[in-house]
């Protein structure tokens, strides 16, 4: 995980409809950027549907919401329609941008050990400045302890 305080890694990644997105975009706006190992799974569910449902809340507070997975275009763009998800979703099947935020790790599923995405939420303010970061949060109260963390930026 990479620490707050450092300038944020650009990335160049393809969205849902195949439309190319850099982190360079968004500046003068906070991005809230997640990384998520999977879409349709239980808790990659739960995570994006929460930050759909707050999504209004977010834009309120003039920020944008990201998620990444090495998911594919085509498996992000049935993800989005499933559950109606208002906010980006980026391929990222290189793991160019998973690599760039640290967030590729040897994980212990059942005493195995494999590599994968490690749940990661970073706020990047307008700047593009890494200003919260949090490692292996739990995925229903991520979508809120982000919209908190935002209050406390204003």
């Amino acid at each position: 995980m990479l620490k707050t305080g450092i300038m944020a890694p650009d990335f160049t990644l393809p969205d849902q409809n195949g439309k190319m997105h850099s982190l360079a975009d968004y500046r003068g706006q906070k991005v809230i950027l997640y990384f998520y190992p999977r879409d349709n799974t239980p808790g990659c569910t739960k995570q994006a549907c929460g930050f759909g449902e707050l999504y209004p809340q977010f834009r309120e507070k003039g920020a944008v919401v990201i998620g990444v997975s090495k998911d594919s275009v085509a498996s992000h763009k049935k993800f989005e329609e499933k559950y109606a998800l208002p906010f980006t979703i980026l391929s990222d099947t290189e793991l160019a941008a998973i690599e760039a935020y640290d967030v590729w790790k040897e994980k212990k599923n059942y005493g195995k050990v494999s590599m994968g995405v490690v749940r990661t939420t970073y706020l990047i303010n307008e700047d593009g400045m890494i200003v919260k970061a949090m490692e292996k949060v739990k995925t229903a109260e991520n979508p809120k302890e982000m919209l908190d963390a935002l209050s406390q930026e204003e």
